[in-house]
């Protein structure tokens, strides 16, 4: 649900949910998104590079926890991104990704309605 068609009604609607349930049908990607849902308690053993509240996790954290490449947790969070899932915003060198709960809410609202 990217939010450049957010606003939309429609079949954009569907079609950026079609996107964010691709982008979530990944085990792991799944698994990211529930970890940033509490990032305080999720990553409370690494030390915060920037605001969690603010600016998310670092990319760093990610891949620490996850056990994955670095490529791989960067590829991951691409495809979440681009399916509108979460933000990233870059610090210095590092990354930070921090999920879109207003995204996450639309697709919720969108899967319980009745279209």
């Amino acid at each position: 649900m990217a939010k450049s068609r957010a606003a939309d009604s429609g079949p954009a609607d569907l079609e950026d949910a079609v996107e964010a349930l691709k982008a979530l049908a990944n085990p792991t990607r799944l698994q990211i998104m529930n970890w940033l849902q509490d990032p305080h308690r999720e990553f409370a053993q690494w030390e915060p590079i920037a605001d969690r509240d603010e600016f998310g996790v670092c990319v760093s954290h990610l891949q620490a926890k996850s056990g994955l490449a670095q490529s791989t947790v960067s590829s991951y969070m691409a495809t979440l991104e681009r399916a509108g899932l979460v933000r990233s915003t870059r610090i210095g060198k590092w990354t930070h990704y921090k999920r879109d709960d207003d995204t996450v809410a639309r697709l919720t609202e969108l899967l319980r309605s009745k279209q």
